[in-house]
């Protein structure tokens, strides 16, 4: 019954997030989940917050939530906004700082919520090539009409930019916001989070689905000076004021205060994601060098779609994006040791054929 759809919900062009089997026994390697469970003191702290207080609206500011995530980050309270998982927050930033009729600029390999975002919310925008290599042409960034934003490390091929990189962008935009997207930044990269008392046109954006293993939680942040901010809060203040529930908040809480947990499970993965590079690589594999928690493969033998559609039949999933450039690629998720094992056995036999 489209026919009662308005012109907006007809005309978008939703987001296709990854395959989510139900099936038992699968190894799930294609949406970039964390393979290791949240620290237990995350789940002792969601555990005590279940109780009467859940009648209770949550906290609309979450103030003890920022106030953490600022200590940790080192900036302050009135630096961080929280939003109802990355998704969300850029959702918000999009509609904040990004201007109908002024074209923003973001990579043409990149997160495909962007162009999703820029036509829901009528904005024009510009896809800047990647170089051959995938890496991102930085000078090609400088003085954008309305603005920019791209993830570092970029998804899907887990290149990322130095800090003096992005500082270069945003050097060069000093009258539009740049958005800089670190949803994998903890796996290697480097964070802009330092330069953002420097510039008053930084939005950093951040999230514990990754690296704290909360993708199930949806807790997202953006960090930037104080104006910023407030125009965020302009906007979900004027959507939904309570965006994270009462155990949303008491868990990230407790996520961000366990740094010993979250720095042993990234370097982890961090391990196993060199040695799955290196032994692909003598399979004959292009790797690309990443600094997230997957690798974006080819090989010059192998069709990347048969190789997922076959990988799937196994019960072994990972993501094949059917698009321009990169579909002779697939993403792996790194799992567990355990995991990218049966992987790599299952890829053994597949080449053998």
């Amino acid at each position: 019954m489209s026919r009662f759809w308005s012109t907006t919900a007809s005309s978008t062009d939703p987001y296709v997030p990854g395959e989510q089997p139900q099936k038992q026994n699968i190894i799930k390697l294609n949406t970039n989940e964390n393979p290791y469970p949240p620290s237990p003191k995350v789940l002792t702290a969601i555990r005590e917050g279940v109780n009467e207080s859940l009648r209770l609206y949550p906290s609309p500011t979450a103030d003890d939530l920022r106030r953490t995530a600022g200590e940790f980050f080192g900036l302050s309270p009135n630096q961080v906004f929280v939003g109802n998982g990355s998704d969300e927050v850029l959702a918000f930033a999009f509609q904040a700082f990004f201007e109908p009729g002024e074209t923003i600029l973001f990579p043409d390999i990149t997160y495909s919520f962007y162009p999703v975002y820029a036509k829901l919310y009528d904005l024009n925008y510009e896809t800047v090539p990647l170089n051959e290599d995938f890496s991102v042409p930085v000078e090609k960034f400088l003085n954008a009409p309305g603005g920019v934003i791209f993830p570092n490390p970029n998804a899907p091929t887990g290149l990322g930019l130095s800090l003096a990189q992005v500082e270069y962008i945003v050097n060069h935009n000093r009258d539009r916001v740049v958005i800089v997207d670190e949803a994998y930044v903890d796996f290697g990269g480097q964070s802009a989070v330092p330069l953002i008392q420097k510039y008053q046109n930084l939005l950093v954006i951040q999230t514990l689905s990754k690296s704290r293993s909360l993708a199930g939680l949806r807790v997202g942040f953006a960090l930037g000076q104080e104006h910023l901010i407030e125009g965020l809060n302009r906007i979900k203040n004027s959507f939904n004021s309570y965006t994270l529930d009462r155990l949303a908040l008491i868990g990230a809480k407790a996520a961000i205060e366990d740094v010993e947990y979250f720095q042993s499970t990234t370097e982890k993965i961090i391990t196993t994601r060199k040695r799955i590079t290196s032994e692909l690589r003598n399979l004959g594999f292009y790797v690309i060098e990443s600094q997230a928690n997957f690798i974006f493969i080819n090989h010059h033998q192998l069709p990347a779609k048969k190789l997922y559609e076959d990988l799937k039949e196994q019960g072994i999933y990972v993501r094949y994006f059917n698009q321009s450039r990169v579909e002779d690629f697939v993403r792996v998720t790194i799992g567990t040791d355990e995991e990218m094992d049966v992987f790599l056995k299952a890829v053994r036999e597949f080449l053998r054929t």
